[in-house]
């Protein structure tokens, strides 16, 4: 790992990267979650697909370290595959190495917008409760906006934009859910701890854009790496979303 990448950003990557190795038909699980007698376990690589120092694979002498170590130039990888691609160069090209990071967020996407036809109540009520147990009541106001302004708003990318697109088709029945909670307070305090979470993350950790929309939506999903239960979180956070309860408006 490079000595300017931390835990924490390996974390990002892996939220991003649906915690699975990016190497085709490889699907290795990244961040195994702990568990009452151990820690989690990381066996989550950061590669570069320019490398990092000269001498290494695919380096490009003409690229800045910031450049370097952006999330562009960056695939996660088991330690398998990183060392493969790294001692293989020549077949594992900086274009190949891009393809297949293309193709591995595309399976995300396609693997949450197949999941959230079928999500169900039953979903929403296990990430409503988690959601629910980490609270902070928060008395900012926020107001309606058109979610297409508040993608541009807040400078998220295209894969963000599709996974709000995605999380719209089931805005209604979130709603619907709230609504019919014997709990009258349930939908203000499920909007309050999500809110204290976007602030948290906001502005103890300084998180932005795709980088804030991806540890929001591993929040509403509770961590799990079901897609079932992530595109239930998907769900939360879009209905929030659509409402101006999280990013800036």
């Amino acid at each position: 790992m490079s000595g300017n990448i931390s835990i924490k950003d390996i974390k990002i990557l892996c939220i991003r990267s649906g915690n699975r190795c990016a190497f085709p038909d490889c699907g290795i699980v990244l961040v195994q979650n702990s568990t009452q007698f151990d820690k989690e376990s990381i066996i989550a690589e950061i590669a570069h697909i320019k490398g990092e120092k000269p001498g290494s694979a695919r380096y490009d002498p003409a690229m800045t370290d910031k450049e370097r170590n952006s999330y562009h130039n960056l695939i996660l990888m088991c330690n398998n595959h990183h060392q493969l691609i790294d001692d293989q160069p020549n077949s594992q090209t900086v274009a190949n190495l891009h393809q297949m990071k293309l193709n591995h967020e595309n399976w995300i996407i396609e693997s949450t917008r197949k999941a959230i036809i079928n999500v169900t109540f039953v979903e929403l009520e296990i990430v409503t409760k988690y959601l629910m147990s980490n609270q902070t009541p928060t008395t900012d106001n926020y107001t309606l906006i058109p979610p297409k302004d508040k993608i541009r708003k807040n400078g998220l990318s295209n894969n963000c934009e599709k996974l709000i697109t995605m999380g719209m088709t089931q805005v209604k029945q979130v709603a619907d859910f709230i609504e019919r909670s014997p709990d009258i307070d349930f939908g203000e305090r499920l909007k309050e701890g999500f809110v204290a979470k976007y602030e948290k993350l906001k502005n103890e950790e300084s998180l932005i854009g795709d980088d804030l929309f991806n540890n929001l939506l591993e929040f509403a999903s509770a961590g799990s790496n079901d897609f079932k239960q992530k595109a239930a979180g998907l769900a939360i956070l879009v209905y929030l979303f659509e409402k101006c309860e999280v990013f800036e408006k």
